[in-house]
């Protein structure tokens, strides 16, 4: 049960119904580019941007870990208290999944993470980090300021919208499955489509990229523990060498790739982490190699993954050891590939060209190894997934990259991501409402 819905579920119903089921004249059409801009002046307006930069900068100062996003949460709950929008939480323990629009269906979802990562801040500003050993080196303070600035200026306009907006505040995406998690709680249960986005530093202020299909890959993590027999250096032969085993089956591993992999589907496999031995001179008993593999499809993911079993475990024995290997998946689920639904992209490049001008979308990016949990509701329900510039012209671009140190965005970025968050729900809906006539509503409980 969700401990919190902060207003009476029934009452909200009725005056939703007799609000919005006969709704005025909507926001947003196919002939009308002028609602987009409109947007976009609004997520500008000093009141909301002002509003959105200090969100971030307070949720930046104090940066939590997957599932640890206690402060957070607060936050958001207060911000959406204030705004007069309904929400469940927690979901997915620290989760909050808020409600704008109808109270019925469509439903259409816009998700943003809210954690931090495990990285001392080397930026010295005066928001910087107040938690040692934690930061925001993955911009999800700006996500969840560019979430509630959307918030902000939908429940503006909360009369016009043709169905529901589903505000999703996800936690533990860098490596916890937060969305799996909120998905497995059924808290999206009935959405028609999802919206997210990311912030790239190396991508100009008012520019967005994007594709059809596969946008990042698949991604797991394995560790792998090879035996043999320590000793003396200087006697080996009475010993059982893990580290030149160790040594054997990294070289084999890459093998996979290199000679097993057709050269034009993009795979990867990294080790990176190797420890054994604690001395100069001494063979230790055994050894611990860890790493990540990656692909665009299901089917080159699983193969990879059979086959770095196979390959540690056949190595080390050719060397007289023993292997077992672990895919970790109890610490953190393996991510699909990120995969952008064909038609969510043709919806998404007409809102952005609408907003920003055809010169400023990318509709073709080149796909990239990363990973996000994104695609756990894409396996799902038809889901899409864009980059947002926040390029600062200031700082060099080799320093300034996710997950680095060195992090800083250009917070004019938020009202971009604000108003295409606005933008993409409202006119998707508007959309659902024009093709589909008498559309079977639903109430929050269904979904």
């Amino acid at each position: 049960m969700y401990s919190s819905f902060k207003f009476n579920y029934f009452h909200f119903c009725i005056i939703i119904f007799t609000s919005h089921v006969f709704a005025a004249t909507p926001i947003l059409s196919s002939t009308d580019n002028s609602s987009f801009n409109n947007f976009l002046d609004s997520a500008k307006s000093p009141e909301v941007f002002n509003w959105m930069v200090s969100i971030r900068r307070k949720i930046h100062e104090n940066p939590e870990l997957g599932y640890q996003e206690f402060e957070t949460s607060e936050v958001i709950r207060s911000e959406l208290d204030k705004l007069g929008i309904p929400y469940k939480h927690p979901v997915a323990i620290t989760g909050v999944v808020g409600f704008i629009g109808t109270g019925f269906s469509p439903f259409v979802a816009l998700r943003a993470d809210m954690d931090a990562l495990p990285m001392q801040e080397m930026v010295e500003w005066e928001h910087k980090s107040r938690v040692p050993g934690k930061m925001h080196s993955c911009g999800h303070d700006a996500h969840v300021s560019m979430l509630l600035g959307a918030a902000k200026i939908l429940k503006q306009h909360e009369k016009e919208i043709q169905g529901t907006v589903v505000l999703v505040f996800q936690p533990a995406e860098e490596g916890g499955g937060g969305a799996k998690k909120i998905l497995d709680e059924g808290a999206l249960e009935n959405v028609t489509a999802i919206f997210g986005l990311h912030i790239d530093p190396e991508l100009p202020i008012g520019e967005v990229a994007s594709r059809s299909g596969p946008i990042m890959a698949g991604s797991g993590f394995f560790e792998a523990k090879i035996s043999g027999k320590g000793g003396h250096a200087a006697i080996p032969q009475q010993s059982i060498d893990p580290i030149l085993a160790a040594s054997n089956v990294i070289i084999s591993l890459q093998h996979i790739v290199s000679r097993e992999a057709d050269p034009l589907d993009s795979q990867v496999v990294t080790i990176a982490k190797f420890q054994g031995g604690s001395a100069f001179n001494v063979i230790p008993d055994y050894v611990t190699i860890g790493g990540t593999f990656r692909a665009f499809s299901k089917q080159s993911f699983n193969q990879l993954r059979q086959r770095i079993e196979q390959v540690i475990i056949g190595q080390a024995a050719v060397h007289r050891c023993n292997a077992t290997v672990d895919f970790l998946e109890d610490w953190e689920p393996f991510n699909p590939p990120t995969v952008n639904n064909e038609d969510l992209h043709e919806h998404f490049v007409n809102v952005a060209v609408n907003m920003l001008g055809v010169d400023k979308v990318d509709s073709a990016m080149t796909p990239f190894m990363g990973a996000e949990d994104f695609s756990f509701y894409q396996e799902v329900m038809p889901g899409y997934f864009f980059m947002l510039g926040v390029q600062n012209n200031s700082h060099k671009q080799c320093e300034s990259l996710l997950h680095s140190p060195y992090l800083e965005i250009n917070e004019n970025g938020l009202s971009y991501g604000a108003a295409l968050h606005a933008s993409l729900a409202v006119s998707y809906l508007l959309k659902l409402q024009e093709n589909v006539p008498g559309v079977d509503r639903k109430t929050h409980d269904e979904l």
